[in-house]
């Protein structure tokens, strides 16, 4: 297991976070991410836990998300809401050639939460664009949404004057050989 931090953008401060950081388990056609927020958590806009369902435009409020991207052009984003809600997408090119991934099993998504800490942990099984690949590289990254509306954009690597999860110098965390 690895750990990254997440920083936010310096165009969207959010104060009400002190810690963020993304474990990653890449093991056996699994890939494991568990976000950690610490801070006022009440400060920020959680959704209610549902039932877990695909759903376009969770990035519209609170949402973590991973980019994974192989050699070559193609990458996947996958959304993850702490409503349980997620969605998963394959690109063929910087940000072109969208479509919603069918041929994925449902993503397991649990979350925690107190006053001073979030956790949301997402477990896709058996992605098939990580069997039997090497050199993957992942862009780590969340839509936080506060009580007041505002959107802060945090990622392991910001390349861009303005945040853009999708610009290839954003998939800068190695997600290493299979556990």
């Amino acid at each position: 297991m690895r750990c990254a931090v997440l920083v936010c953008h310096p165009s969207t401060p959010c104060v009400a976070i002190r810690q963020f950081a993304v474990e990653v388990l890449h093991r056996q056609g699994r890939l494991v991410l568990s976000y950690r927020i610490e801070g006022d958590i009440d400060a920020l806009s959680i959704p209610q836990i549902g039932p877990p369902q695909r759903s376009d435009g969770l990035w519209q409020n609170t949402c973590l998300e991973a980019f994974v991207k192989g050699p070559g052009e193609v990458y996947y984003e996958f959304n993850f809401s702490p409503s349980a809600a997620w969605m998963a997408y394959r690109f063929t090119s910087y940000r072109q050639g969208m479509v919603a991934v069918e041929n994925i099993e449902p993503v397991n998504i649990s979350v925690y939460r107190d006053s001073n800490r979030f956790e949301l942990e997402a477990v896709v099984n058996n992605p098939n664009m990580l069997e039997n690949c090497t050199g993957l590289r992942l862009g780590l990254s969340a839509v936080i949404k506060d009580t007041h509306g505002d959107l802060s954009y945090w990622a392991f690597a910001h390349p861009k004057d303005k945040p853009d999860f999708h610009h290839p110098d954003s998939f800068a965390f190695e997600l290493g050989p299979i556990e």
